[in-house]
Order: structure tokens, then C-alpha cells, then sequence
């Protein structure tokens, strides 16, 4: 049957009352009679040649053919009314895609997003969590929040926030770590950066000890290996700042190395948008570069 035949209040009036399953009640929600709601219903119902409601003792349910029709009703409906929200806020949401590396997500961005929200309802953001590796163009990322130097070809980066690196571990492993030679007792976790630990090692004067223990494809991963006693991770305090605090996790050692940063990056041939541009302000605002 073709859709000429009907009327936005005929649907209306199914929607409303399939919701309620009471003709009363949909008729009030509309501000219109009851009868008008069993009309509108009626007229539908001739129209599509099913019956969509049925009475039983409780009141009314829908038939098969109701229930399969009410969603996609309903659905349409909300399709409507958030885009004539939009137009009336000045626009649609403008979809924002960002990669960021799982460290970075779960200690410093998603405390803030609700800022980000209240800053800009209009963008509509969409993370994907990463263990580093970034590909822009093939994964259709805007942007993308990832940890090193800086030097990658055909991006422009933004310095976030520094991140130097130390061991963390539990309080019981802690309590066993007296000197840097002691790790040797320990099994040092290890992320994919795996030079890091010789970094350390080094600057600590124990250049002849050998990072060994199980290797993760993530920081955090790695970390919370570290909060159930599995051995001594490398990783930058500054994103665990929580776990420290709560002293579920201890930093044995004053020494901290500088192997790289977080940036912000944006393929160079990838104009900004204006929620690029307005992500990129905000998050370079609550990195302290504002």
C-alpha cells in the first residue's frame, strides 16, 4: 500500500498507542479524544487491511502485524524529532572520530568528557581505543592521541602532555624493592615499547640486567597486571595517577626517564572541520596549553 494513503496523525495515533496499549491514555499524550485515537487506528488498520491491536481481559496488546509495525513507527518518529532538535540548536551533530591509545583513554580523557559534552552538545564523539598502532586513512579517524616523538611522516602533531616512564608495581612487591638491582628477583612486564625497560635500566646504573616477563599489546593491560602482583610494569605515573593515590599501586623508585610524549595527531591532507578544530582546542585547553 503506498504511503499517499496515509497521515502523519494517522501514525501518530499508532504510535502513541502502542506505547500505552490504551486508547485513552495515547489520546491524552496527543491532546486529542479517545475517539479520535480509535479512528485514526481504525483508518490505519483498514488501510493496511490487519488488525493491529487486539482486547484480552487486561486491555489491549497488539497483534503480530502491530508488533512488528510499532518500532519502526516509533523509530521514524525519533528520527524526526532529533533532527528538528538539531535544526532548531542550530544544525545537525557532526560526528567526530577519534583514535587514542587505551593509556591515555582510561587516565586522562574520560574523566573529562563530560566537560567536552557540556563544551559541545553538537559534536557527536566517537573513540576507538588503540595500542599505539595508527592507521588515519584506513581506519577513518579524524584524529588520533597516540604516545612517541612526534616524528611521523604526513601528520601534524600537537604536543599534549609529558609522560615519563618509572616502575610501578603492587605494595607487597614494593616492600621487596630496596635498589634497582632488585628487580632482578622480579619479573618486569613488558608493553610493545620493549626498549623502554633497557631506558630505565640504564639510567638507573643496572645497564647489565635483562628485562624479562610476559609482554602485552597495552600499557593498561599491563598496569593492571601489576595491581594483582605479576611483576614490575614500566609505564608513566602521571596516568595512574587514581591507583597511586589510592595506594593500590607504588612507584619504588624517584628516577623517571623521558622516552616520549602524547600527541595529537591529523593527517596533513586531511582538512580540519570545525569539530576538529574545537577538539582540538578543548583537549589542548585541558592539557594545559590553553
Amino acid at each position: 500500500m503506498p504511503l499517499s494513503g496515509l497521515s502523519l496523525n494517522t501514525l501518530r495515533a499508532f504510535e502513541a498507542a502502542a506505547r500505552h496499549l490504551n486508547f485513552t491514555r495515547a489520546a491524552e499524550d496527543l491532546c486529542v479524544t479517545q475517539a479520535a485515537v480509535s479512528h485514526q487506528v481504525k483508518a490505519l488498520e483498514a488501510h493496511l487491511g490487519r488488525a493491529l491491536f487486539r482486547r484480552n481481559a487486561r486491555g489491549l496488546v497488539l497483534t503480530d502485524e502491530g508488533a512488528q509495525l510499532a518500532p519502526v513507527v516509533q523509530d521514524a518518529f525519533g528520527r524526526i524529532e532529533r533532527s528538528l532538535d538539531a535544526l532548531r540548536q542550530g544544525g545537525p551533530a557532526e560526528l567526530l572520530t577519534v583514535g587514542v591509545v587505551g593509556t591515555f583513554a582510561m587516565g586522562f580523557l574520560l574523566e573529562r568528557l563530560a566537560d567536552f559534552r557540556a563544551c559541545h552538545p553538537r559534536i557527536e564523539l566517537r573513540l576507538l581505543t588503540n595500542n599505539n598502532k595508527v592507521d588515519l586513512a584506513g581506519e577513518g579517524l579524524d584524529l588520533a592521541i597516540r604516545f612517541g616523538d612526534g616524528a611521523w611522516r604526513s601528520v601534524e602533531a600537537d604536543v599534549l602532555l609529558p609522560a615519563p616512564m618509572t616502575p610501578l608495581c603492587s605494595p607487597a612487591v614494593a616492600a621487596q624493592l630496596r635498589q634497582p638491582e632488585d628487580l632482578a628477583r622480579h619479573a618486569l612486564l613488558r608493553s610493545y615499547r620493549g626498549e623502554d625497560w633497557q631506558t630505565w635500566l640504564r639510567a638507573a646504573g643496572v645497564a647489565r640486567l635483562v628485562a624479562r616477563g610476559p609482554v602485552f599489546d597495552a600499557s593498561a593491560l599491563m598496569v593492571q597486571a601489576a595491581l594483582l602482583g605479576e611483576g614490575v610494569a614500566l609505564a608513566p605515573p602521571c596516568m595512574f595517577r587514581r591507583e597511586l593515590l589510592q595506594g593500590r599501586l607504588v612507584q619504588p623508585f624517584a628516577l623517571e626517564v623521558d622516552v616520549g610524549a602524547y600527541w595529537l595527531t591529523r593527517l596533513l591532507t586531511r582538512p580540519p572541520s570545525p569539530a576538529m578544530v574545537a577538539f582540538r582546542a578543548w583537549l589542548l585547553g585541558q592539557c594545559g596549553h590553553g
